[in-house]
């Protein structure tokens, strides 16, 4: 019932957000150093950055929901048996802290929006990076355990 394909998808997009999360942490570190080119506005672009974290975030989440409703129609729900049960609380925790990370990284971008994120503001991207990382990082667990060794 697993589709690996379509997980392996969606983890390539949750580890691909830690890449953006990782550039947006350092636009902000370097938004009041002078630019030089026009590739480095573009690559120093905060929002940006941010914007594709939140996007690749939401995106993981589209993929869990479609494979949540899939699994639902194939008959395997949270009471079917111990792996609906595991699976469904595992995945489903991890997917409220994606969802609580996306909503801190737009909460982010309103910041941005309002009054910018400069380097004085470092420590708090920071802190939503790791953050970040960490539910990135656990993702790989459950994807190991459940998906690939089962």
């Amino acid at each position: 019932i697993l589709n690996i394909p379509v997980t392996s998808a969606s983890t390539f997009v949750l580890l691909m957000s830690s890449l953006f999360m990782v550039l947006a942490l350092a636009a902000v570190q370097n938004k009041e150093k002078p630019k030089h080119t026009r590739g480095e506005r573009i690559l120093g672009s905060s929002r940006l950055w941010l914007w594709m974290t939140a996007i690749a975030g939401a995106t993981f989440l589209g993929f869990q929901a479609f494979e949540f409703t899939s699994f639902v129609h194939e008959g395997l729900s949270i009471r079917t048996n111990l792996f609906g049960s595991s699976f469904f609380t595992l995945t489903g925790f991890h997917g409220a802290h994606v969802t609580a990370g996306v909503i801190w990284l737009v909460t982010l971008l309103a910041i941005d929006y309002r009054r910018g994120l400069g380097p004085r503001d470092s420590l708090l991207v920071d802190i939503a990076a790791l953050y970040w990382h960490f539910v990135d990082v656990i993702w790989i667990v459950i994807f190991t355990l459940v998906y690939l060794i089962r």
